[in-house]
């Protein structure tokens, strides 16, 4: 027998239910002929009774029977997390902390310390200080561990070091941080600031040839990006001869930050077109005239870690024989999720839409093949150092040189005349 609790459960969902197949049915038939009504609502009534009596059957069994007492919250937090995770691997529940999280991380700024760090090792490591920030003020270094943040131990919580280190402007926060260099812990106290997160560098790689990463994209990737771009024209006042645009493990981030980079180097045609059920997944995107770098060459360089919007943009740029793209093969993540928030807290990122490159290819599972795929294993992108005494970029990550000289390839060959482009060719290509 169910208790007065389960038979309650049975009646919410299954009322729930009901009511939400009732909405969409009545949605769906709107656009059907009148005589298929009665029959299209007969099962879709039914169905949804029978799902809500199994669902409240073996929510009671473990409630009753499990191993553990297991609290009603923690249950159906994880029944909505898991009827949202088996959609596919890219739609989740996101709590109110994670909902904030997704939030800031598309925002370009937050409140914090202003560091990027990773779990490694069974400990929360430092990738890096942002430039500028309390913790870069304060000297803290990439390599060094965060073992505690106000004095409570952190181990490898990667999660909870991050939420800790958020919070208001203006307050403080102690960090502990062992140093593998010297073995020395040290303590440290900031005071959380605003924290601009810029996505994009830039560097010059020879006189008239630039170098542009972009690690995300989020609200201001496309600000950052004129800016970088103006930059290297200042360094070279010779003008851009060719640009190498890095886009290597590079996940994505915002759908329209990639459209606006796309853009950025095209002067007219789609760039991206997607295909879902309702009419805000189904749009069509396309480029405004003005390119940037003035129609100069340009190379994209792309891994197994280029993803979503990084595929945007080189599907684009390739479709438009805009770019030669060089490297290794892309993730292929060929869908748009929307973040949705929902009425009591929290929001459910789902899946709605499929998107296209401008040939009307779906990269989804499949990824783009680089014009030049690059031999060997995939090597991460070198650092970016700064100094005159600092080693070239170029000199330290093979598929830069790869692009550089490809760029130069392509820049002699439109010099050359007409016969010897074969030659010139020769002359470049390592």
């Amino acid at each position: 027998m169910m208790s007065t609790r389960s038979r309650t459960l049975v009646a919410l969902v299954a009322g729930a239910v009901f009511g939400f197949c009732a909405a969409l049915t009545s949605g769906v038939l709107a656009e059907r002929p009148s005589e298929t009504a009665q029959a299209a609502m007969k099962p879709a009534a039914a169905l949804p009774w029978e799902e809500a009596r199994l669902f409240a059957e073996v929510y009671e069994r473990v409630k009753r029977e499990y191993v553990d007492d297991v609290d009603d919250h923690a249950l159906m937090d994880k029944a909505i997390r898991g009827m949202v995770a088996a959609l596919d691997p890219h739609s989740a529940f996101l709590d109110t902390e994670e909902f904030e999280e997704i939030r800031l991380s598309t925002m370009g700024s937050y409140p914090g310390v202003g560091i990027e760090v990773v779990a490694e090792d069974s400990a929360v490591k430092i990738l890096r200080p942002i430039e500028g920030s309390p913790a870069d003020q304060a000297g803290l270094l990439p390599g060094d561990q965060i073992v505690r943040i106000d004095d409570a131990d952190i181990g490898a919580d990667l999660a909870g070091a991050i939420s800790r280190m958020r919070g208001s402007s203006g307050s403080a926060v102690k960090l502990t941080v062992l140093r593998p260099t010297t073995g020395q812990t040290l303590d440290f106290s900031l005071r959380r600031a605003k924290v601009e997160v810029h996505s994009v560098a830039q560097q010059s790689l020879e006189p008239g040839y630039g170098y542009l990463r972009i690690t995300g994209f989020s609200e201001t990737t496309s600000d950052d990006v004129n800016h970088a771009i103006a930059r290297l024209k200042r360094d070279n006042p010779g003008g851009i001869k060719g640009l190498v645009l890095d886009l290597r493990n590079n996940p994505g981030g915002v759908l329209e930050a990639g459209v606006a980079v796309a853009d950025a180097f095209l002067n007219e045609g789609v760039i991206v077109t997607a295909d879902g059920r309702t009419p805000d997944a189904r749009f069509r995107m396309d480029a405004t005239p003005g390119d940037v770098i003035d129609g100069a060459p340009l190379v994209v360089l792309v891994n197994g870690g280029s993803a979503s919007a990084s595929e945007i943009v080189a599907g684009a740029l390739k479709d438009h024989g805009r770019a030669e793209l060089i490297g290794h093969k892309t993730y292929g993540k060929g869908s748009v999720q929307t973040v949705m928030p929902l009425s009591h807290g929290g929001a459910v990122k789902l899946t709605t839409s499929r998107y296209f490159t401008p040939s009307g290819a779906s990269i989804h599972g499949k990824g783009i093949v680089p014009d030049i795929v690059a031999q060997g294993a995939e090597d991460p992108p070198a650092d970016l150092l700064v100094g005159k005494a600092a080693p070239s970029l170029a000199a330290r990550d093979k598929e830069v040189r790869l692009a550089l000289d490809t760029l130069k390839t392509r820049v002699a060959v439109a010099k050359a005349p007409s016969g010897s482009a074969a030659m010139v060719r020769a002359a470049f290509v390592p």
